[in-house]
């Protein structure tokens, strides 16, 4: 009977044919995304958000077939939604929100007919819904907003053009003035975080491109101010996997000190999910989202852990469920 010798080069093909391939380029980030308990409300795609104390809450949107105009408010501490006071306004997507330190804020949005500029204040200890002075800008949707040092600030969106102006809301007083433009490229649908002070606004459209441009808002010296392109921009090797950070209908959070980009669409729906690190002015990729690909959810951070949820498709799918990233964790597809 003849032999037969397998030899180590022989061995080391079979390895390579036998081994299975890497199921994704995740396989190597860090992060994982671990689904919660579902939003309780309809599902829907382009709602605001904002966090008062320990509670988030989730105002309008657009389901399919009609705008919303409910509110829900998410106890962090229980685990559970509430239906709170519906709006007495006109039903809208795509509208701005903030939150001072009691009372939550939305304005402008779509109705899928009129763009608007009124201006509504949520108190939730009375459960009630205040309209306060229109914001000061043209009527629009797809803006973005913030709070700080008690101020508010909204601006940017589509009002049939694309916008870069800036407006502050003074809840004292309820009085808008003109705050100073973002600078660089006019948008729509960008996202803002804030982290030791500063705002961060990233991301959005303008005329049919994917915005790149990436600034930082000084609320004690009233000033914006450039940094790193989120794009392959420069000579230098650190921008050179920049290449998905970019996008609209995007959603951001803030864990320990750090700001996340995660969901939102390039043409295409985007689920890459990317870091960054203020002290660097650097961005590092994580794990993708786990969830369905989707555009225009929505996301919140409470005491260092953050939130996506809702969103939709780029056809007629439209979500409710909601997904906490640990970035510092091991990625596990089986949570």
């Amino acid at each position: 009977m003849r032999e037969f010798r397998v030899w180590p080069s022989m061995l080391y093909l079979l390895l390579i044919l036998i081994l299975p391939a890497c199921s994704s380029d995740d396989d190597d980030l860090v992060g994982n995304w671990i689904r919660r308990s579902d939003f309780e409300g309809p599902a829907r795609g382009d709602a605001s958000c904002f966090v008062i104390n320990r509670k988030a809450y989730v105002f309008g949107g657009y389901e399919g077939k009609k705008r919303l105009g409910d509110i829900w408010e998410y106890d962090f501490d229980q685990g559970y939604w509430t239906q709170k006071a519906v709006f007495p306004g006109t039903a809208r997507s795509s509208g701005f929100a903030f939150a001072s330190e009691t009372k939550g804020y939305v304005g402008t949005g779509y109705d899928g007919d009129k763009y608007y500029n009124d201006f509504w204040e949520f108190d939730p200890t009375g459960n009630v819904w205040t309209q306060k002075a229109d914001f000061k800008g043209s009527a629009r949707y797809g803006a973005t907003a913030f709070y700080i040092n008690g101020v508010g600030y909204a601006g940017t969106g589509y009002d049939g053009n694309y916008l870069m102006d800036f407006y502050k809301y003074n809840p004292l007083t309820d009085t808008w003035e003109t705050s100073i433009s973002i600078q660089g490229t006019k948008r729509s649908f960008a996202t803002n975080f804030t982290i030791n002070n500063k705002v961060y606004v990233a991301g959005g459209l303008n005329n049919g491109d994917y915005v790149k441009d990436f600034w930082m808002f000084d609320p004690d010296s009233q000033s914006w101010v450039e940094k790193a392109q989120i794009a392959d921009k420069t000579d230098y090797d650190f921008d050179d996997d920049y290449t998905t950070i970019a996008r609209l209908n995007t959603v951001s959070l803030v864990i320990d000190g750090l700001g996340y980009l995660a969901t939102g669409e390039t043409g295409s729906l985007n689920s890459k999910t990317w870091e960054y690190n203020p002290d660097t002015d650097r961005w590092k990729e994580r794990t993708s989202f786990e969830g369905s690909a989707r555009t225009a959810a929505v996301g919140f951070s409470i005491d260092n852990r953050g939130f996506v949820l809702t969103g939709r498709s780029l056809s007629s799918l439209y979500y409710d469920d909601m997904w906490e990233f640990k970035p510092k964790d091991e990625y596990n597809e089986y949570d």
